[in-house]
Parts: structure tokens; sequence; C-alpha cells
């Protein structure tokens, strides 16, 4: 990738999401793959991991969660090199023992214009954060009872 290229990214977030066994279905990849479609993310890297019951945590390849998980297949071979083998202990850690993980990296591309502005205009991301829905809808549920 080129410096003009990384120059014009969006920002790049990551999501690790868990399931308890048995291991994820494929439901969310057409979900993931319209965003791709749609130009409104790009997968960097996606990681499968699991952490046994005993908390030993080890990288899965697609074919490991089931050949019955075609839906997933569309990803076999999404990596950029940016996920190490530490981040995937790293990440392990945080998940349940007994469960399944998926590490997803992405760069946020309907953000990237507005990146490469503030980028542009000298500007730097000094902080970023993300509100849970569940704070959301607790916040207005006490604005109702108010």
């Amino acid at each position: 990738m080129s410096m003009d290229e990384l120059e014009e990214m969006g920002p790049i977030d990551y999501l690790l999401i868990e399931w308890a066994r048995p291991r994820p279905t494929g439901e969310i990849a057409s979900i993931v793959v319209d965003l791709v479609d749609r130009g409104l993310i790009r997968i960097l890297d996606l990681a499968f991991i699991a952490k046994d019951e005993d908390g030993t945590v080890r990288a899965l390849e697609i074919a490991d969660i089931g050949k019955e998980v075609e839906e997933l297949q569309v990803f076999e071979g999404a990596s950029s090199g940016l996920v190490s083998e530490e981040d995937v202990e790293d990440a392990g850690s945080a998940l349940e023992p007994g469960s399944t993980g998926a590490l997803l990296v992405f760069e946020n591309r309907w953000a990237a214009p507005f990146a490469t502005a503030v980028r542009r205009s000298g500007g730097q991301l000094v902080a970023n954060g993300r509100i849970p829905v569940q704070a959301v809808l607790a916040a207005l549920d006490a604005l109702e009872k108010a």
C-alpha cells in the first residue's frame, strides 16, 4: 500500500465477538458482505479463535468452524497481516473458556473523506469511543420516567 493510499484511509476499528458453543452459524456473513459491497467498510483481517475449556487459545481456520457454514467461505484468506499471533492470544484472553471468537479488523471507508480532510488540515484524532446501546436505552428510559 502506497503512502497516498494510506493517507486516504478511513479510521480502522476492530471488533471481538464471542459465541458460546455451538460455534457461529454464519448468519452475519451476508450483512458484512453487504457492508463491503456498499463501500462502507473494507475488511483488513478476520481471525477466528477458539478458547478451550482449559484456557488454551488457538486460531481457527474457517473450515474448522464447520463445513455447513458456507456463508463464511467468502472470508477465506481475509488477512492483511495486521493481526499477529500475539493479537490472537490477547483476543483469546478476553474470551470465556469453551467459546469461539471472531476478531474483525476493518476500515471505515464511509469516514475516509472526513478523516482525510482532518489530516490534510493538520488535525488529528485525540480520542474516540463508543456508547453501548444498553447505555443509550437506559438513558432514554430514565428520561421517560423523569
